[in-house]
């Protein structure tokens, strides 16, 4: 798992290969990730938009942004927790991911930017 806390919120990340959906002779390698947004702040928030920096080894870097997560723009209260999970693919089958959520602090309207770690993708078929 790979965890950063950016005011008091933290965000964790834990990624798997999908062997099911991965088609290596393809060039298609299946990630899921898997995250939890937890609220250790005393103040509520709400997920607005997102933008992530995919690194694909040999093929370099892409850049996804987009409202919401998984169609959602969730409120996150203090004490609470917002869990989803999505999907990358690869070409290579060896690469990482980060990126910033940028959410409005629902007590003042200020926007602020959480910060997703950096995680590492490696499928399992590349590794033996």
């Amino acid at each position: 798992m790979f965890s950063t806390t950016t005011f008091d919120i933290k965000v964790s990340v834990t990624p798997e290969y999908d062997v099911k959906n991965s088609f290596p002779s393809e060039n298609r390698f299946v990630f899921r990730y898997n995250i939890t947004i937890e609220n250790l702040s005393e103040f509520p928030i709400k997920l607005k938009r997102r933008k992530w920096l995919i690194y694909d080894v040999g093929f370099g870097f892409t850049e996804v942004s987009g409202d919401g997560v998984i169609g959602l723009t969730p409120e996150i209260h203090p004490g609470d927790n917002f869990k989803y999970f999505s999907n990358v693919v690869l070409r290579s089958g060896v690469g990482n991911m980060s990126g910033t959520y940028f959410c409005t602090h629902l007590l003042t309207n200020d926007e602020i930017e959480i910060e997703i770690p950096k995680f590492n993708l490696v499928a399992q078929v590349l590794s033996n």
